[in-house]
């Protein structure tokens, strides 16, 4: 059985396969989400270039973007096929291209939909699905919009709903002002706990810390971090211990570079350029001396074509010896 009292959320551009082989070295527990992948993106596109992820990822969810339900209910059984843990419908997403394609929060509108996504969904795998949505949209932002959306997915067979915790503006604000101006209202979703107790609500939403994590688990069963934790990566360091009884041996970051190290040349060998790595630990000393020598060096060296594992070497021995 998955548990996600702790996740890292789908973040489109982020949290490809790279980003999650170095997340899972950090922490062993906590659930990882992929991208957003398109229905159209598996149904007319490469299975393989989508979905494929290592099997050191576990437990790992894959986020789905659609609202056909034939077309959910064919990709959930693929993504399965693959091995996936967690099917996840993506019904927060606010940016005008998704919402062209009816995908994303401007689902919330229609959940007799969703619902019957879900259903179908359910029906064709054996793996939880599960939702992702926002509080409320534009003006559809009371709680009684948001409780009746919810019972009406439920009814379609959702067991998990996973909150953002602030509504979303369909006109007039962009994605990146969509994380940041509609005011988070952590309350809404502890109502929500509440008044649905057999549900699993999870919030997501501003949590940057632990600390935040702990308070909010007072109130729901588990919380997703989502900028924090690609931004600031060893902030999951703790989470095995503190959050799921680990006894596993304090890390260092140091260690986490030297287990990534067989990865990348793994992946180099493969023909994979070191800068789509390279990226994703950016933030790995983050707040730590000579924390910037670490970013600046790979800044500037691991974009070039002949780039090798001995950038990330030169790296290390800067924000070590400095």
């Amino acid at each position: 059985m998955i548990s996600r009292k702790l996740s890292v959320a789908p973040m489109m551009e982020w949290t490809d396969r790279h980003d999650r082989y170095f997340l899972r070295l950090i922490t062993k527990h906590a659930l990882l989400y992929t991208e957003m992948v398109t229905t159209g993106a598996i149904l007319y596109g490469q299975h393989d270039k989508y979905l494929t992820f290592n099997n050191e990822e576990h437990p790992v969810a894959v986020q789905l973007g659609g609202s056909n339900p034939t077309d959910l209910a064919e990709c959930a059984k693929i993504c399965e096929t693959y091995g996936y843990d967690e099917i996840n419908l993506n019904v927060g997403c606010p940016s005008d291209r998704v919402q062209s394609g009816k995908i994303g929060a401007c689902l919330m509108a229609e959940a007799e939909l969703v619902a019957d996504c879900v259903h179908q969904m359910q029906a064709a795998v054996s793996i939880p699905v599960t939702v992702k949505h926002r509080t409320g949209i534009d003006n559809l932002d009371s709680y009684e919009f948001l409780k009746g959306f919810v019972k009406t997915v439920k009814d379609g067979g959702c067991k998990t709903f996973i909150v953002h915790a602030r509504k979303a503006i369909l006109s007039g604000l962009s994605p990146k002002q969509n994380r940041d101006v509609p005011p988070l209202c952590y309350p809404t979703v502890y109502q929500l706990k509440q008044d649905f107790p057999e549900l699993e609500i999870i919030l997501n939403g501003g949590v940057n810390s632990l600390e935040d994590a702990e308070k909010h688990l007072s109130y729901v069963d588990g919380v997703m971090i989502g900028r924090e934790a690609y931004q600031n990566p060893f902030i999951l360091a703790s989470v095995d211990q503190r959050f799921y009884g680990s006894q596993n041996d304090w890390l260092e970051r140091k260690t986490v570079v030297e287990q990534l190290i067989p990865y990348i040349e793994t992946e180099l060998a493969k023909g994979t350029r070191l800068q789509h790595i390279s990226r994703h630990i950016l933030g790995l000393f983050h707040s730590q001396p000579r924390g910037k020598l670490w970013r600046r060096y790979l800044s500037e060296n691991a974009y070039k074509h002949d780039a090798g594992i001995e950038v990330i070497y030169s790296a290390l021995e800067k924000v070590l010896k400095g």
